[in-house]
């Protein structure tokens, strides 16, 4: 009887835990394109491109097969981080505000993501960013 008593009270104590859990921030993608709204990747216009955090070197791009960027492990920080795109047509930089996610799990979430540059324009679209390069 006792052995089934410290076993019923182990199982509680085990249950009554939460389970932990983790948001991350959700992805940042981007999709190049010209005035003419034509993808600069798909044409080959971009040509070699990379995004680098301020003072920590390139970050690790992913392209989508239809040839959006993702961009990986961005947003999980509280503050803001400073970022430069680097291609063969444009150079911008742009900035990425996160904080904490203030709900019942930790995490992160990205609450703005603010562009400069010379001759671009940039629209939030449903699920990713579209740059337009002048």
């Amino acid at each position: 009887m006792k052995n089934i008593f410290l076993i019923l009270i182990s199982v509680f104590l085990l249950t009554a835990c939460g389970e932990e859990c983790y948001n991350a921030p959700l992805p940042v993608v981007f999709e190049i394109v010209n005035s003419n709204n034509e993808n600069l990747i798909s044409n080959g216009n971009l040509g070699n491109y990379y995004i680098e955090e301020e003072n920590k070197g390139k970050i690790e791009l992913t392209k989508t097969s239809d040839n959006k960027i993702v961009l990986e492990n961005v947003g999980a920080y509280n503050g803001t981080k400073n970022y430069t795109f680097y291609s063969a047509v444009r150079v911008f930089n742009f900035s990425i505000e996160s904080s904490e996610f203030k709900g019942g799990c930790n995490g992160f979430q990205i609450n703005k993501l603010s562009f400069t540059g010379i001759a671009i324009d940039v629209t939030d679209e449903n699920g990713y960013y579209k740059i337009i390069l002048q």
